[in-house]
């Protein structure tokens, strides 16, 4: 008999599943927790601004699109044993106001310019959603200068030469869905999304549930101030196997010689 999360427990001893199962506790589940137990989840995050999860079954037909949904109607549809749509609303039990405001940005611009085509700001959005990675690092620290060197591809640097900075005034929050997906059978390509925030010396002294909360009001600050993802490429590639913690081949320098995957600057392709 296949355990339901068999793939999950496989992959325990990366970062971004640790991190879950150490709040949500997956591995001890003995089934899809599906829309019912996301609920239950949730009562346990106090009055946070989080829709209802629906199953999807259990939906009537609408010609409204996703976002309108949740929306309009405050409810999220999920998929039964959908481990996309159960990444899904794990995130939105971590970072509900990041959520929300995806949600919102997306159907401000679908009520101004339609369902399509999609604007510059919600393909953003989209990927971001999908895909994003959110980067921690501490002011006037060796971190400031890491980012500029993930920005120029500089990967060495980032993930060789400077590896014990990763966990202290550098850090990763993986929020991007489809990566959680992924992550249940990595392959080398696997690519994400990333944005920095700063934070203070006192973030790293905050339990992780503390740090998931800051960073939600944080990030959501950050999108409004700077609109930034008006812009047309806000964010930077992320290969995700590379982050120190997630996957065991890493701990090995040369895995980073592979410049199929740690492409140099001016090798990346256009949709990049």
């Amino acid at each position: 008999m296949t355990v339901w999360h068999q793939d999950f427990i496989k992959q325990t001893t990366m970062l971004p599943m640790q991190q879950l199962d150490g709040i949500f506790s997956l591995s001890g589940l003995t089934d899809w927790p599906n829309a019912y137990g996301l609920n239950q989840l949730k009562s346990g995050f106090g009055n946070r601004p989080i829709p209802k999860f629906v199953c999807q079954n259990q939906l009537p037909e609408t010609d409204l699109y996703y976002e309108q949904i949740i929306h309009e109607q405050n409810i999220i549809p999920t998929r039964p044993n959908s481990w996309h749509d159960l990444f899904n609303g794990l995130i939105w039990l971590q970072f509900p106001q990041i959520k929300g405001l995806i949600n919102q940005q997306h159907v401000a611009d679908i009520k101004f310019h339609g369902l399509s085509p999609r604007t510059t700001r919600r393909n953003n959005l989209t990927h971001f959603d999908e895909c994003g990675v959110i980067l921690t690092y501490e002011k006037n620290s060796i971190a400031e200068q890491l980012l500029e060197d993930l920005a120029t591809h500089k990967w060495h640097s980032v993930f060789v030469e400077n590896r014990a900075v990763w966990g202290k005034e550098l850090n990763s929050y993986m929020f991007g869905h489809a990566n959680l997906e992924m992550l249940l059978q990595p392959f080398i390509g696997l690519t994400g999304k990333w944005l920095a925030l700063e934070v203070d010396r006192q973030f790293a002294k905050l339990g992780y549930g503390e740090q998931l909360n800051l960073l939600d009001t944080l990030m959501v600050n950050y999108i409004k101030s700077a609109n930034i993802f008006a812009e047309k490429k806000p964010m930077g590639p992320l290969p995700l196997l590379g982050i120190p913690g997630v996957w065991d081949a890493n701990k090995n320098p040369n895995f980073y010689n592979n410049t199929d995957y740690f492409r140099p600057m001016g090798r990346l392709k256009n949709n990049d």
